[in-house]
């Protein structure tokens, strides 16, 4: 059977010394799941800050390393997983072994570890559970006192997150504790040193390298691409993703490489282009750009049910809606916050959006645009028959919200996500993601706020 090794952690944040661990590890496991945990009581530091910040360092960090892999469900859900209930995810598919320092099975003869007093069901998986042990050099380990079904890793492996977290809020170097993209990151928007992270930050892309994508139908994306063909690298070995085509061009890109955590710096070959850059604004200067602003954006977390009572999720950085499928109104009920804000709600279909995918067709049906690092996003309603007069709502960025179809089987609704179809579903629920964000690059001279200015003003 496939063999997981189960690495939890806080990863708070994942130093080089995780990184070596996962490493070590995939030399006697077939896959390695790195699950960063979400709020713990018992370690209030985990929320020092917040999640999608954690969750993009993980990725950095891990996501590189063949056969590991950074499960974010706990940030998502805002939850930590108890080993146990880890055990019973997994078991079905897998054999599944935990990943554990020496530290938490001494004492474990006298039935004194701190596996079997604190864990939640912690008797039950000493005696069950099979455990990878991590040992280093200087540190006692008693034969005795390992669990009934277990193997013992030893490493040459040193660091910790206090001692990172502590240099950081210091000011004090932490060259070689940290990946040097992760170490970037950090710095960028402040994190460990400021109480309130940043959200957007001036800097350079002066001798990154980068990898290439272009909208293969659009002329005007070819030749703008034509000079840049040959310095491009793969994703893999890039710092940052260059995005030549439209606004769709750029969605696309989001889609296939967030996970990548690498910046997205788009050249606009299409129509307004407000999530990329004037193609006069780039040729004047030497490329890669050597001024500019990085913007750390959000994106929706997204679960959709379906009629045959299956429940999907996605992530989408514009937008996503629900639309009739058939020639009849739609019928839904508006819940935000568990509050039934519209019971019934006969239109065309309804969409949230984030800022950022306001200008796009939220706009369109009626909403004003925001700028895209406003903390706040939308819900539209599109064609909106009853109640009268309702179009639009803001949003604070921790709202959830549910659009329910009343009547699914006479009046079915198709949901989309950045314009991809999902397929039918009875019920959508939203909310700002709690681990996925996309970054933007943006020229300095780029500015966004006259763009929007231009749509709110003019005839």
């Amino acid at each position: 059977m496939h063999r997981l090794a189960i690495f939890g952690g806080s990863f708070n944040p994942p130093g080089s010394h995780h990184a070596q661990i996962a490493r070590a590890l995939t030399t006697h496991f077939d896959e390695v799941r790195v699950i960063p945990c979400g709020p713990r009581p018992d370690k209030p530091v985990t929320d020092s800050v917040p999640p999608v910040y954690r969750a993009t360092l993980a990725d950095i960090v891990f996501s590189g390393i063949p056969g590991v892999h950074v499960d974010l469900s706990d940030f998502e859900r805002e939850t930590f997983s108890r080993n146990h209930e880890l055990q019973t995810r997994f078991e079905v598919e897998h054999e599944v072994w935990h990943v554990v320092g020496a530290d938490l099975i001494a004492g474990g003869a006298q039935g004194a570890s701190a596996i079997q007093r604190t864990w939640a069901r912690g008797t039950e998986l000493w005696q069950s559970a099979r455990f990878a042990v991590l040992h280093r050099p200087g540190f006692p380990l008693d034969p005795h006192d390992l669990p009934p079904q277990a193997r013992v890793i030893d490493l040459l492996v040193e660091g910790a997150s206090t001692t990172i977290r502590e240099r950081l809020s210091r000011g004090e170097s932490v060259s070689g504790l940290l990946h040097p993209r992760a170490l970037a990151y950090i710095e960028r928007y402040g994190l460990y040193r400021a109480p309130v992270p940043g959200t957007w930050a001036r800097g350079t892309l002066e001798n990154a390298r980068y990898h290439l994508q272009t909208a293969p139908k659009n002329p005007k994306a070819q030749t703008l691409a034509a000079p840049l063909i040959g310095n491009g690298v793969e994703a893999g070995n890039a710092d940052f993703i260059t995005v030549i085509g439209g606004d769709g061009a750029m969605l696309r890109s989001i889609r296939e490489h967030w996970r990548l955590r690498l910046p997205f710096f788009g050249i606009n070959a299409g129509h307004l282009g407000f999530l990329l850059n004037a193609p006069e604004q780039v040729s004047a200067h030497p490329f890669p750009p050597t001024d500019v602003i990085f913007r750390q954006l959000p994106m929706l977390f997204l679960e959709f049910d379906s009629p045959d009572g299956t429940t999907r999720t996605a992530h989408g950085f514009n937008d996503a809606w629900l639309e009739r499928s058939t020639s009849q109104s739609a019928w839904l009920e508006v819940i935000v916050n568990g509050v039934p804000r519209i019971p019934k709600l006969v239109s065309d279909g309804a969409l949230v959006a984030t800022a950022a995918g306001s200008t796009a067709y939220a706009r369109s049906m009626g909403a004003s645009p925001l700028l895209a690092d406003t903390p706040a996003w939308l819900i539209v309603g599109s064609n909106v028959l009853e109640p009268a007069h309702w179009r639009s709502a803001l949003l604070s960025p921790d709202t959830c919200v549910e659009i329910r179809s009343l009547d699914p089987q006479n009046r079915p609704v198709e949901a989309f996500v950045d314009g991809q179809s999902v397929g039918e579903v009875i019920r959508m629920r939203a909310r700002l993601s709690r681990a996925a964000a996309a970054e933007l690059v943006f020229c300095a001279s780029h500015d966004m706020a006259e763009k929007i200015a231009a749509i709110q003003f003019s005839a």
